[in-house]
């Protein structure tokens, strides 16, 4: 971003994240703060649907000094629609960290193409292999 360019602002990044697909939590973001998450794997699909658990990530995304940080993390997503940190199964692995890189890949280029801005990892974050 040009030193004169401003960054956008809270309602032109949500249009952006909201076009990337259904991640973006707009209720629990606000402004230089956003929550992004994806049920990636179904816990048990034999359970009717409002029974269902799953596994998947979920990714806090903060302005930092004029760039995106993001901080992701695995766990599951229970019943009461809740995030409960957790290791996930390695059958569950592959599919979350699939969904993990498309969106990551989505995210980097919708910030640079239509803001000039950079997203980096935070030491926090979860590694995905």
């Amino acid at each position: 971003m040009s030193e004169t360019a401003k960054t956008p602002t809270h309602y032109r990044l949500i249009a952006a994240f909201k076009a990337i697909g259904p991640y973006l939590r707009e209720t629990l973001s606000k402004d230089g703060s956003y929550h992004f998450d994806c049920l990636s794997v179904c816990v048990d699909d034999a359970k009717s649907p409002e029974d269902r658990e799953f596994w998947g990530w979920w990714l806090d995304l903060a302005l930092v000094d004029g760039q995106f940080e993001a901080t992701y993390q695995i766990g599951r997503y229970n019943q009461t629609g809740e995030w409960i940190l957790e290791s996930a199964p390695k059958s569950a692995i592959n599919e979350i960290n699939r969904t993990q890189e498309v969106f990551h890949q989505k995210l980097e280029a919708t910030l640079k193409d239509k803001f000039e801005l950079a997203v980096s990892i935070h030491d926090d974050s979860v590694e995905f292999v």
